[in-house]
């Protein structure tokens, strides 16, 4: 993070009275540290907000720490396969893939220091490390995924874990599950300050375009996501074709993978493969910190997508409503919670739904600006990081007992 950011960056960004409230809570946490252990340094909405919390933490007194889990081909594959049960899809896995979890939490458990006096574990692949917390220490799991209806055989072996937490937190109230241990709602955020979502010159625009030879002589759809079964770019790539006989327009599809993903080669597969027969449709497959061409890509988009089949959040809908536009998701997960239907966007659940409001939003322009308009403010009182942190901080006031 640019050393020129601090919390009081935010003031004339963030809702009133945010920045105060961040200053009282953090002043009655002086001196306590923060641990959060995640599977992944790259690649994934976890990763990105870990990568813009922490240095406001530290900003403000309290020591947050980030400590990233190493694992083997199985251990990642194993767990994309929880990933996938966890969200309602049929997965096999065998006993000797759940061995393989336990062995890699284990080793990971002998390298990692835990010292803290408070601690967040993100997702299902670090979750077994809970034997080695430090007595007295609350630790919490932190959910990131849809979980509504999970495959029971997975979240029974899961939740043995989870139970020794001393409490979760989900990102909605539908994913939470009958458990003996308190349970938090938190949204998760975006940064408009970091490179992904800061205002952005013309000239920053267009040579963004000139880079990757994406014209601008008709409007574009566009999708942000990684290449994942759940984020259905086939889907958007149907819708696409249905709006193309009407409305003269270009798809993007932009996005990459992540180092705890094992799927997302073969769907960019066949996404580049479905996609090869028009010269009007875009794949880029970026790096990880391709953030500026992503921002750029956004603020060019005419018609913003994001059709997920399951969803733990979609914080692409937020980046994009934070640019002024509204946009277009699948009513799953977060993204209903992000999305106001007909205010900020429009929910959809279906390849021709996703290809009707495209064309209503390609053929109403006045609308769709005061859409924009409206989604920016909504992302303001809602969906910053300046939320974020009061959340954070708030849990530790109370976890801690200060």
């Amino acid at each position: 993070m640019n050393n020129k950011v601090t919390i009081d960056s935010y003031k004339d960004i963030a809702p009133a009275g945010t920045i105060d409230l961040i200053y009282n809570l953090a002043g009655r946490l002086q001196g306590k540290s923060f641990l959060h252990v995640n599977s992944t340094r790259y690649g994934g909405g976890v990763a990105e907000m870990l990568h813009r919390l922490l240095p406001m933490f530290n900003d403000l007194g309290i020591n947050a720490r980030w400590e990233v889990m190493e694992g083997t081909p199985l251990f990642y594959q194993t767990t994309k396969n929880f990933h996938n049960a966890l969200q309602g899809l049929p997965s096999e896995i065998s006993s000797e893939m759940y061995d393989e979890y336990i062995k890699v939490n284990r080793k990971n458990a002998k390298k990692i220091s835990f010292a803290a006096d408070f601690a967040v574990i993100h997702d299902p692949q670090p979750a077994a490390l809970i034997y080695k917390k430090p007595k007295h220490v609350p630790w919490l799991w932190r959910c990131h995924i849809d979980i509504s209806r999970p495959q029971r055989k997975v979240w029974n072996f899961l939740k043995e874990y989870v139970l020794q937490y001393k409490g979760t937190i989900f990102s909605l109230p539908s994913f939470s599950q009958k458990l003996s241990i308190p349970q938090f709602l938190m949204y998760p955020s975006i940064d408009p300050l970091s490179d992904k979502n800061r205002d952005l010159t013309d000239k920053e625009i267009d040579d963004v375009l000139s880079q990757h030879n994406l014209p601008r002589d008709k409007p574009i759809m566009l999708q942000v996501s990684r290449f994942d079964r759940f984020k259905d770019p086939l889907g958007v790539i149907e819708a696409y074709k249905l709006v193309k006989k009407y409305n003269d327009c270009s798809l993007v599809l932009a996005g990459g993978g992540a180092a705890d993903d094992p799927e997302g080669i073969e769907v960019l597969r066949q996404v580049k493969e479905e996609a090869s027969h028009d010269k009007d449709i875009f794949i880029f497959d970026l790096p990880p910190d391709a953030n500026i061409t992503i921002n750029a890509l956004q603020r060019a988009a005419t018609v913003i997508i994001q059709k997920s089949t399951k969803e733990g959040f979609g914080l692409t809908v937020a980046e994009a409503m934070w640019k002024g536009k509204p946009v277009i998701g699948g009513a799953v997960g977060g993204i209903a919670v992000q999305i106001i239907y007909g205010r900020t966007g429009y929910t959809v659940n279906s390849v021709e739904g996703c290809a009707y409001r495209a064309r209503h939003l390609l053929n109403n322009p006045d609308s769709l600006l005061k859409m924009g308009q409206d989604a920016r403010e909504y992302t303001r009182h809602n969906f910053l990081i300046t939320r974020h942190i009061c959340d954070y901080l708030s849990l530790m006031v109370y976890m801690l007992g200060v």
